[in-house]
């Protein structure tokens, strides 16, 4: 597979994919490198008093780590920069570690700027992306601006090589990516989300599109011919099940067509008629987003139902045309998902390779936390299967491993924690140690309040307290009190001034130790996405990373891309 930067992209946007053995010997790598540090990866810092997480660090590591400011911290072990400046002698174990922490992880950074940089499309004004059109800025955040308009225009490029037009956005959300494939690059699109109310909002929001786009061209007043009519995107409302075969899959996807041909609802006026538009074509080569109009038409398409969603699990229980919703004869289709939860990219990526429908895959994961491994098949926020396994699922698989080398490698399990870890943003915590943010006494709070917890009620370990706002302007006393009453404990719970002044006093120690963790995330994402990269390679198809997002923006800016091979 080979993709190259499209016009109007940076160069060196992608990531060039290692051969099969480079994959492997880097996995291999990895898994011995965290499998020595698992005492890292693996403990919560809420219990660095609790278990006396800092004596569990080397005595040479703790001598020149206790004194470090916040800056040092960030300049000494989170910054890539090699230009460093060390204020004492630091111990060969402990460079070694920072060393190959970051040679083993995937390079995070996209072009256009440093890390702490915002995206250039947001210099002028920080909440609307200067390079979207405004039609598809409304409701979205300037995070989510930054991405629909990259991952489009990826999924349009990777629709241009592979010959395919349809596109098939799973764990849409509210339809803000669906939405810029669709009106935006001309792209047919089914969305798929399982969650009604945010189909029905993303229902709403296309309409209001439409609406908008009306007023739009009857200000511009111009009457030509259109170049290509409208694509609606057709929204399903379903939950794609992890242990469902392909064929399921694609008969929830059919489902849309039969629920996008019913008769115009009273919301909408039956004799409103929706006039195109031509996409004129930016000097970058994109698309202008309809910010410069061209002109109207009088080509015609009925404005879809108001509520266009389909329910495939009402309608399999309904029982359906079968003949209708088999998949024998289904176009060939794209898949992306963008920040698709948990199971969900990995039951993308198996569907991609067994499915025969579809030509290519863009898939940026997020909550690597939810991911079912064998070692803990239901962790917590794992979403279960709301009906019975059809007769066609496929056997129990995992969302980590994937791959069969990296299931077959000494040490290659990632714990719960680890996992979580890797999903919190290096780059806003790196920011917050450079700006010395009063924010980096939260986890010395908590860390404080879990042993008097501990004190009180022995049997009551990371009790969950939930967000307490604002904890870093609060004295302790006051968040203690707020915090034991969440966890059934008598808020004026008497504590030990002098305890709680001694362990205040090592607040930096805990920040220390935080990023120490937090230098080994980025290696653990490495490790879930090669994996993912190497199953591609196992059944026969090469796959590029890339990195591009701002990870300054969106911290999981990774997009695993592939296609299968033409022919």
């Amino acid at each position: 597979m080979s993709l190259e930067p499209a016009a109007g992209q940076d160069e060196g946007n992608f990531i060039s994919s290692f051969s099969a053995e480079q994959q492997r010997e880097l996995a291999k790598r990895i898994t011995a490198f965290l499998s020595k540090y698992k005492h890292l990866t693996d403990s919560f810092i809420i219990e660095f008093f609790s278990e006396d997480l800092w004596h569990s660090l080397p005595n040479s590591w703790q001598s020149v780590l206790q004194d470090l400011s916040y800056p040092q911290t960030a300049d000494l072990l989170l910054s890539t920069n090699t230009d460093k400046r060390y204020p004492s002698v630091w111990p060969l174990s402990l460079l070694a570690f920072q060393t190959t922490a970051h040679a083993l992880a995937f390079p995070r950074q996209c072009n256009g700027g440093g890390l702490l940089k915002r995206p250039e499309e947001f210099l002028e004004n920080h909440s609307q992306s200067s390079l979207l059109g405004h039609i598809f800025r409304k409701h979205v955040k300037p995070k989510k601006q930054h991405e629909i308009r990259k991952l489009g225009m990826l999924v349009k490029q990777l629709c241009d090589q592979t010959g395919c037009r349809r596109v098939v956005d799973v764990g849409s959300g509210q339809g803000h990516l669906s939405r810029f494939l669709s009106f935006g690059l001309g792209l047919s699109v089914t969305a798929v989300e399982a969650d009604h109310t945010l189909v029905a909002m993303a229902s709403k929001y296309d309409e209001e599109l439409v609406w908008t786009l009306e007023k739009e061209i009857q200000k511009k007043n111009n009457f030509s011919q259109l170049s290509m009519p409208y694509n609606f995107p057709k929204h399903v409302a379903a939950w794609v099940n992890p242990k469902d075969s392909w064929e399921s899959f694609i008969r929830q996807i059919k489902s849309s067509d039969c629920a996008n041909d019913g008769p115009m609802t009273p919301s909408q006026p039956s004799k409103k008629r929706l006039r195109g538009f031509d996409q004129q074509e930016n000097p970058h080569g994109t698309p202008d987003c309809f910010d410069n109009w061209k002109s109207s038409t009088t080509q015609e398409a009925e404005l879809p139902s108001g509520n266009c969603c389909s329910c495939s699990q009402a309608k399999s229980e309904e029982g359906g045309n079968s003949e209708e919703l088999r998949p024998e004869g289904f176009p060939d289709f794209l898949l992306t998902g963008l920040h698709a939860c948990g199971d969900l990219s990995a039951t993308l990526l198996h569907h991609f390779v067994n499915c025969p429908h579809v030509r290519g895959i863009t898939s940026v994961a997020c909550c690597y936390m939810k991911i079912s491994t064998k070692e803990n098949p239901t962790p917590p926020g794992l979403v279960t299967p709301h009906t019975p396994l059809t007769d066609d699922s496929f056997p129990s698989k995992f969302g980590y491993p994937m791959s069969s080398w990296v299931g077959g490698l000494h040490g290659h399990q990632l714990s719960y924690k680890a996992r979580e870890g890797a999903c919190h943003a290096m780059e806003d915590y790196e920011r917050r140690l450079r700006n010395e943010s009063q924010q980096l006494r939260s986890h010395c709070y908590r860390a404080m309040l879990e042993t008097f917890i501990r004190d009180a009620k022995p049997d009551l370990r990371r009790a969950g307290i939930q967000t307490i706002k604002k904890s870093h302007s609060l004295a302790f006393s006051e968040y203690a009190r707020l915090g034991l009453a969440r966890v059934g404990l008598p808020p004026d719970l008497p504590l030990d001034p002098e305890r709680v002044e001694a362990m205040l006093k090592q607040q930096k120690r805990v920040v220390v130790y935080f990023s120490l963790s937090m230098l080994l995330a980025p290696v653990v994402e490495t490790l879930v996405l090669l994996d993912r990269m190497i199953y591609l390679q196992e059944n026969g198809v090469d796959s590029q990373l890339v990195p591009l997002f701002n990870p300054n923006f969106s911290p999981r800016n990774f997009v695993l891309v592939a296609m299968k091979p033409s022919g």
